[in-house]
């Protein structure tokens, strides 16, 4: 009984530390997920592409991002660019940076399969109106994609909030940050990470049954 005593009152003396580490991750995540969109999209068509130097590209950067460990690439935007190139981003800009493009890498093949995942019918009905291939992609293919990847989308934003914790090592005060902070100034070890734990679980958990449901009610409408 102690011990959820001891949670209760830990939680609720520093709560504002917490819920403020938890707004910057949920801000984080969802820059690092809108971003990673954009970007993942983009390269997605770059992997497509007919040409061998640009596929080339596009495939180098998702082996690249995928192949290392996003505090690596953490490491390289925030102190790497500033000491090569006087590139200098402040933590948050650097935690976004890494998150949106590590996201694109994922998003990209994510966005290549359902793509590929269209009908090619849909592609040669396009193309008998009258439509060119860029219109075709754009007003046909991508839309009837996008549809079809939105729970992996949403599956990649949970991950993104459960791996925004990285950036508490350049000194953002996301919530494992703040858990630090309530660490130092209770000399507890467990407790406030325990509150994390349970914070982190309570959101991706709230975060899947709302996509799980959310995916049922697109598969409900496609059997319409």
């Amino acid at each position: 009984m102690n011990f959820f005593t001891d949670f209760a009152t830990m939680f609720w003396e520093y709560r504002s530390y917490f819920l403020t580490g938890l707004q910057y991750t949920l801000w984080l995540a969802a820059l690092g997920v809108l971003f990673g969109f954009i970007l993942g999209l983009f390269v997605a068509l770059i992997r497509m592409s007919p040409w061998g130097i640009i596929r080339f590209i596009g495939h180098a950067w998702v082996e690249f991002l995928r192949g290392t460990p996003m505090l690596v690439q953490l490491m390289i935007i925030h102190y790497g660019l500033s000491y090569m190139f006087d590139i200098n981003f402040d933590p948050i800009e650097s935690g976004a940076i890494t998150l949106s493009i590590n996201s694109s890498a994922y998003l990209a093949e994510i966005f290549r399969a359902g793509i590929q995942g269209v009908d090619r019918g849909q592609s040669e009905a396009a193309r008998s109106l009258g439509m060119t291939q860029g219109q075709t992609m754009r007003f046909i293919i991508i839309p009837q994609a996008i549809k079809n990847v939105l729970p992996a989308i949403g599956n990649e934003f949970v991950v993104i909030v459960k791996e925004s914790s990285i950036v508490s090592f350049i000194g953002v005060t996301e919530i494992m940050f703040q858990a630090g902070a309530v660490q130092g100034i209770t000399y507890n070890g467990m407790m406030p990470f325990l509150i994390v734990a349970v914070m982190y679980f309570i959101v991706t958990f709230t975060l899947s049954r709302i996509l799980g449901r959310f995916e049922r009610r697109l598969q409900a409408s496609d059997n319409r």
